[in-house]
């Protein structure tokens, strides 16, 4: 398998969406990392040509199995995920990860490089690891990350994990991408550790005690408990579904047959109870309404009228001349204006 990242891709001025789309449905990996390059692409003259190859691919999409992951750094998100990864190559699934990764502020690229932290599943036939740059999206998830799962479902990955940066409550974005939400935490990292989470845990689906192995075992189960007793106190997102916390050490690939069980269970709840097709519809939604967001700052930005106005505004905003909410009304108002003579 090759782990596919944006650097290996060369060719990125040109694409032809129709003879892609019939590549990825062929299961073709460099096929799928193109595919997943134009998807991500904000350059204008890749925009009609993404549309056309996800709109075409369509009817192909929605049906692989969607965990997501998170966890502050240094639970082994990416331990998990891998030995997750081998198990489900193990029970006959084709497994896809996209890994969110931090972004350089200089070269705008990935600078964890989780796929160097899954040697195994990279070279595994039936994987596919895609490492992302998060970008300066607040939520950890890249902003078009739905393209890419749905490329994946595509070229015919019935499992596509996405496992995002980590950082703490922004991280929350990951739940308005997937079906089931995994919070994957660790014993023994004090609790100003496990207080980066505490805004977190109430989305959570599944809670994972990770390391569960050695000198942390006690640890581990004291964990356990305490997450559980708190979850006991929250209400449940699904009056259908009764978040489990359950323990495992990815090291060691103990506990990981019982996890994968948890995620069936509750994919065989979201069919049964309709939730699935409710919770896809308004994800799907919420994408919608963030692409408007950004086509309308991008129009914002490049507009030659208000574009003109941004260097001066910021100026005003910066000495505390002007307040941000009444430079972003004379930059509306002037779009405004624009758009009516």
């Amino acid at each position: 398998m090759e782990v596919e990242r944006r650097s290996a891709e060369t060719d990125t001025a040109k694409f032809d969406a129709g003879e892609m789309a019939v590549a990825v449905r062929a299961g073709d990996r460099r096929a799928l990392a193109r595919a997943i390059t134009l998807a991500e692409s904000d350059h204008p003259d890749h925009a009609a040509e993404a549309v056309a190859l996800i709109d075409a691919l369509l009817p192909e999409t929605g049906g692989a199995i969607r965990p997501g992951s998170s966890g502050a750094p240094g639970v082994g998100k990416s331990t998990f995920i891998e030995t997750f990864g081998m198990y489900l190559l193990g029970q006959g699934h084709r497994v896809a990860v996209l890994a969110v990764d931090p972004t350089s502020r200089r070269s705008g690229g990935s600078i964890l490089g989780d796929k160097t932290r899954m040697d195994r599943l990279a070279r595994a036939e039936q994987a596919f690891i895609r490492p992302s740059p998060a970008g300066n999206t607040l939520g950890g998830v890249a902003r078009r990350t739905g393209d890419p799962i749905a490329l994946c479902e595509a070229a015919g990955f019935d499992v596509v994990i996405v496992e995002t940066v980590g950082v703490g409550q922004s991280e929350t974005a990951v739940s308005g991408l997937v079906d089931m939400f995994l919070l994957i935490i660790a014993p023994g990292g004090g609790d100003e550790l496990q207080g980066i989470k505490r805004g977190i845990v109430e989305l959570a689906d599944l809670v994972l005690v990770n390391k569960n192995d050695g000198d942390l075992r006690d640890a581990a189960s004291r964990i356990a408990s305490e997450y559980q007793g708190a979850l006991s106190l929250l209400r449940s997102d699904s009056p259908d579904w009764t978040v489990p916390v359950m323990r495992c050490s990815a090291l060691k690939e103990t506990g990981i047959e019982n996890i994968w069980a948890a995620v069936e269970r509750h994919r065989e709840m979201l069919t049964a109870s309709g939730e699935k097709a409710h919770r896809r519809a308004r994800q799907a939604k919420e994408t919608l309404w963030a692409e408007i967001t950004e086509a309308l700052l991008a129009e914002l930005r490049d507009a030659p009228s208000t574009a003109a106005m941004i260097p001066a505004l910021e100026t005003e905003v910066a000495t505390g001349n002007v307040s941000p909410r009444a430079a972003a009304q004379q930059l509306l108002g002037k779009s405004k204006r624009d758009g009516n003579d």
